[in-house]
């Protein structure tokens, strides 16, 4: 079986059977196209994904490394490369699997950019709402920042998964995972405004009629356009930090923790599987801790003066 039938089979697999995020299969797909253009194109000798095994892995990897990419990307790829040949095996394409000793190298947890209450303000008045789309940007920042949004869950949010009188939205999380997230007056406020004022004014496309977000064209908006967006608000707005999407998301989660909310309930609200996700947010702020300890604890309320 070639390559090519062979990766098609197994972004099949990652959509239907693991139901991956579309952006996790492409990944996961360009990682494993990488691995074959290293051995069928790049290599002296072809080999084959039949004949590939640990030494040949090991020799990607080594090369993977020396040109320079992040240990973060050295992940992803080692990761792709052990869910491929485990696809291999699940479809009886291989009897072996030379990925299950494949080691990842040490990433560290880095902790996220944030942005303060002061510079989200300054970014929102950095927009222009003389012009169509300003609107629409306010309640983009506004809905990222207080619902804690990824970019894709921003950009297919439907219209049908508001829930006005609840003040909750439903959105479509990684894996296809649904969760409810709070809608806040704020980001209810301008919300309500770029529909009722901007949206339906446009000349929407029938696959876009259930979509919040829109362009000018009546066209879903893209993950690059959102980018686009906020990069070029932070320079307006003057702020020196490397700004993304996630930035605002980012800070959502940093500002509930610092306020005192649980942080299973901001696990709840950021649609983390895991809780070990969540709490890198707990080491951006040590006083908050420190004094949750103090108020909080038993030891510490006992020796406290009445």
């Amino acid at each position: 079986m070639s390559w090519k039938s062979t990766i098609n089979g197994f972004n099949a697999y990652l959509k239907i059977e693991r139901s991956l995020s579309e952006n996790t299969v492409e990944n996961y797909i360009r990682d494993i196209r990488k691995l074959e253009t290293y051995f069928n194109k790049s290599s002296n000798t072809k080999i084959s994904w039949e004949s590939i095994n640990y030494s040949h892995l090991q020799e990607f990897l080594t090369n993977v490394h020396d040109i320079g990419l992040s240990s973060n990307t050295q992940s992803r790829i080692i990761s792709s490369i052990k869910t491929f040949f485990k696809f291999l095996s699940i479809e009886d394409l291989r009897s072996d699997n030379p990925a299950e000793l494949l080691e990842s190298p040490k990433t560290g947890r880095k902790i996220p950019d944030t942005l303060s209450v002061e510079e989200i303000n300054s970014l929102i008045n950095a927009i222009d709402r003389s012009k169509q789309e300003g609107e629409r940007n306010v309640a983009i920042i506004e809905v990222l920042y207080g619902c804690g949004l990824r970019v894709s869950e921003l950009i297919n949010l439907k219209l049908s998964e508001i829930y006005w009188d609840e003040g909750f939205i439903r959105v479509i999380g990684k894996g296809s995972k649904q969760r409810l997230v709070p809608l806040g007056s704020v980001a209810k406020k301008h919300l309500t405004i770029y529909l009722n004022e901007i949206r339906n004014q446009l000349n929407i496309h029938s696959e876009a009629s259930d979509i919040v977000f829109l362009n000018r064209r009546g066209n879903k908006l893209s993950r690059v356009m959102i980018f686009t967006i906020i990069k070029q608000l932070s320079t307006k707005a003057g702020i020196n930090k490397n700004i993304s999407p996630h930035t605002l998301r980012h800070s959502f989660a940093t500002h509930l923790i610092e306020g005192g909310a649980d942080l299973r309930a901001v696990q709840e609200m950021l649609g983390h599987e895991s809780i070990t996700t969540t709490e890198i947010y707990t080491h951006l702020d040590r006083n908050y801790l420190r004094q949750a300890i103090l108020d909080f604890h038993p030891l510490e309320k006992k020796d406290s003066p009445n």
